[in-house]
């Protein structure tokens, strides 16, 4: 009984123990194969292993059921073995061009992987907004054909960095920085922009600027822009405006009359608005104030030379050194009586006068034609001189 019972209980295990062992391996067999020997699909980028390098092809292992092959056209841009220089047990990535050819193996191409993975590349780098190099190979109708990442990519003209909007053709043949704007794998279009990237990289050094520019603090720069009212200075990462009134102590009619487009300059900071992003320059403050040469060399009593520059109906503007002028009130043209201005001056005209009061504080500057002369017998003891806070509101045009 118990030897009975002994045999029926090893036969029962023993018939367990197969049924379990055929089970499992038979079950971790097909699920080997189905994972080792997996048929790929056309377009897939799988990983493989260099087995032979051919004179005319390149045999690869992908885990297949047969190896993969590499035909020489496949290899690289040039289809040039030896520049490509794969050795055996070299792993790379390939791109499947067909499952299974003629003879059994999978068609692979190494080109198109790499293109692939560089396209994937491309996409990540639009997503993130990288600032990459691209080299400019020609130009065309609409813009600048480059190589980046090497793709053919288009940078149309509407994204070409400011500096070069009408000079296209200088930047072929050029590395420059741009951002990519748009990966369309499908239809083979890659667009970037140099704009993209120069505002980028104009914010930056904006950013950097602000945090080291002081008010007072002098910089040099570049005439940048030209206008009506001013120029506009690039000072290394933002434009600063030299308002018109800062050019010069002279008065200023025309802003070229005094800068040009590109010249460089020295400036000083008289303003700054962080959050408008707004810096405000002089050119003329780094100048010697004029009006610190004249309580030098024409004190009250001084007798100067000076030109009309313009006329009114209470008297004349005398320019009497560069920067500055002075008002000759009507009441200091003649000892006579004037009613009109222009009956004794004209606009242009060179006379000497008299400095007969200096306000420095308000800027101003009286002047008297008739008191180079002695007064008439009849005006004995009247008042001769002309009081220096005489000067009319509506003096200033």
């Amino acid at each position: 009984m118990a030897t009975e019972s002994g045999v029926v209980l090893t036969e029962n295990e023993e018939g367990t123990d197969q049924d379990s062992s055929a089970s499992m391996t038979m079950e971790d067999y097909l699920h080997y194969e189905e994972e080792a020997f997996k048929t790929p699909n056309h377009g897939d980028i799988v990983d493989g292993i260099v087995v032979r390098v051919d004179p005319d092809e390149v045999l690869v292992d992908i885990g297949a059921k047969a190896e993969g092959v590499i035909s020489s056209k496949e290899l690289g841009m040039r289809g040039d073995l030896d520049s490509v220089g794969l050795e055996p047990g070299d792993q790379i990535k390939v791109y499947v061009l067909q499952p299974e050819n003629e003879e059994g193996n999978v068609v692979l191409s190494l080109r198109r992987a790499r293109a692939e993975t560089t396209w994937i590349v491309a996409a990540e780098k639009q997503t993130d907004g990288t600032v990459i190099d691209a080299d400019v190979r020609e130009q065309n109708k609409g813009g600048l054909i480059v190589n980046i990442l090497g793709l053919r990519g288009f940078l149309p003209s509407s994204q070409v960095a400011r500096a070069y909007a009408g000079s296209l053709e200088t930047l072929v043949g050029k590395r420059i920085p741009v951002k990519i704007l748009e990966v369309n794998r499908k239809r083979n279009r890659l667009i970037v922009s140099q704009k993209a990237a120069e505002d980028e990289d104009r914010a930056r050094k904006r950013e950097e600027l602000f945090s080291r520019l002081q008010t007072g603090s002098t910089v040099k720069g570049t005439v940048s822009g030209i206008t009506s009212y001013g120029a506009f200075v690039d000072i290394g990462g933002a434009d600063g405006l030299i308002h018109i009134s800062e050019l010069s102590w002279d008065r200023v009619s025309k802003v070229t009359d005094v800068l040009q487009l590109g010249e460089e300059v020295s400036v000083k900071v008289i303003k700054l608005d962080p959050e408008q992003t707004r810096i405000s320059l002089s050119l003329r403050q780094l100048q010697q104030d004029p009006w610190e040469r004249l309580v030098q060399s024409m004190p009250v009593g001084s007798i100067v030379e000076g030109q009309v520059t313009k006329t009114k109906k209470y008297g004349a503007f005398l320019q009497i050194m560069p920067g500055i002028e002075g008002l000759l009130h009507i009441s200091e043209l003649s000892w006579d009586h004037v009613e009109r201005t222009e009956d004794v001056l004209k606009v242009g005209e060179t006379v000497q006068v008299k400095v007969i009061g200096i306000d420095t504080a308000r800027r101003r500057i009286s002047l008297s034609l008739k008191q180079l002369s002695a007064p008439p017998a009849s005006l004995a003891g009247a008042r001769t001189d002309h009081r220096p806070d005489e000067y009319p509101e509506e003096e200033e045009e």
